[in-house]
């Protein structure tokens, strides 16, 4: 087999983070396990390292209770893992001010968004108040916001929701488009960190100058947390909502962090029942292990082996089409590259079929329309989506797999 850090155009820091990442490999039982399968697909769900089932086993085997609802021993120790994972995301985040945020803990990214659609957002809006948010995200990003629309014109209130504007040539967000739609009555932004069919890292930190000092914004991170770093005070937004199991975590379990600064304060609505107490457990030990091993590091080691990809790709005589920013598929663009997944399609035979061939050399990759609200996509796409335990030597093997289709 080639050594595909020798391969021209491959970028430097594959060689040098090389050891790391065979010791972060190293972690991952369900990978090891399988040497002769390469898991393809974290966008969807993410592998869980070793520390992460650790948490689990002894929490489920030491002190597991209900929290909040006790004053024996197991579970006070539940409700101290509960309100300690709300500090452990904070920290994640990198939250300059926990003492004026608040952390809620829900099933994913969907239903966090939805609880800030639900429980906050119209208290926040009157009659001709205008919301804008993205169309051609995904679709957890898009009708959370049109429901909260339906309420509000069920109590008598009619709002606007605008589209977002996109730049055509990049896929990011236009600030220039989204200053001139931008108004009085804007009251609220939603945007997504990391696009989960380009891979692209959607400059939202341009957002808040754009929109002004006093208007709420809500990033579905999805994508980044656990990817890259993910910083609350240099991005200036409101509302940071993600999935656990996408971020190394069980499924089932996801978190809101919300600023307490510009609106109401963020109070989820209803009786609230018991938590996912082994979610939380294996959250707050996700984001230990992600810490430990440097959320730049993993950044830098999934952009190279996107490259890696999408540098292959683009050397197969038009056989695939690569979706997204056509100028970050150039080896050595100036422009970034994309953040650990790469989408495309064959030109002549059906993304499904693609995906079942590729399972026969032992890949597994999504193929479908990816969950995308109503401007996405149209027709059904291969994804690919890595993380830290993914290798280049994967990669070559997939390139050589997606050659055979030539």
């Amino acid at each position: 087999m080639t050594d595909v850090t020798g391969v021209p155009g491959a970028p430097a820091q594959i060689g040098e983070l090389r050891s790391w990442q065979r010791a972060l490999r190293a972690q991952f039982p369900i990978v090891t396990a399988h040497p002769d399968l390469a898991y393809l697909d974290s966008a969807a769900t993410a592998q869980k390292p070793q520390a992460v089932l650790d948490a689990v086993r002894d929490y489920l085997t030491t002190s597991n209770a209900n929290a909040g609802r006790g004053s024996y021993p197991w579970a006070n120790a539940t409700t101290a893992l509960v309100e300690g994972a709300r500090d452990r995301v904070r920290r994640f985040l990198g939250d300059p001010e926990p003492d004026r945020s608040a952390v809620h803990f829900t099933s994913g990214t969907t239903e966090g968004l939805r609880t800030v659609a639900r429980d906050w957002l119209p208290a926040l809006l009157a009659d001709g108040d205008e919301i804008v948010v993205p169309f051609h995200d995904h679709e957890a990003n898009l009708s959370p916001w049109l429901e909260a629309r339906e309420l509000l014109a069920r109590q008598g209130v009619a709002i606007r929701v605008r589209e977002l504007p996109y730049q055509a040539a990049s896929g990011d967000y236009d600030p220039a488009a989204l200053a001139r739609l931008v108004g009085p009555r804007t009251r609220f932004v939603a945007a997504t960190h990391v696009h989960h069919v380009y891979g692209a890292d959607m400059n939202v930190h341009r957002l808040r100058a754009v929109v002004g000092p006093d208007v709420p914004i809500c990033l579905d991170a999805a994508q980044s947390v656990g990817h890259l770093p993910v910083s609350v005070a240099e991005l200036d937004v409101d509302f940071v909502v993600f999935s656990g199991h996408k971020a190394l975590a069980l499924p089932g379990t996801g978190a809101v962090w919300a600023r307490r600064r510009r609106g109401p304060d963020f109070r989820p609505g209803g009786w609230q029942g018991t938590p996912n107490t082994v979610g939380i457990a294996s959250l707050a030990a996700a984001l230990d292990w992600l810490d430990a091993a440097g959320t730049e590091r993993i950044e830098r080691w999934t952009v190279a082996l996107t490259s890696l990809l999408t540098d292959g790709l683009s050397g197969m005589d038009g056989t695939y089409e690569v979706l997204g920013c056509r100028a970050s598929l150039a080896a050595g663009s100036p422009v970034q590259r994309r953040r650990s997944l790469v989408t495309f399609r064959h030109r002549r035979m059906e993304a499904h079929d693609v995906a079942f061939v590729l399972f026969s050399h032992g890949f597994m990759v999504r193929s479908d329309g990816h969950c995308q609200a109503g401007r996405g996509e149209k027709e059904d796409s291969v994804r690919v989506s890595l993380h830290v335990h993914n290798s280049p030597e994967e990669i070559e093997r997939l390139l050589t797999a997606l050659a055979s289709l030539q």
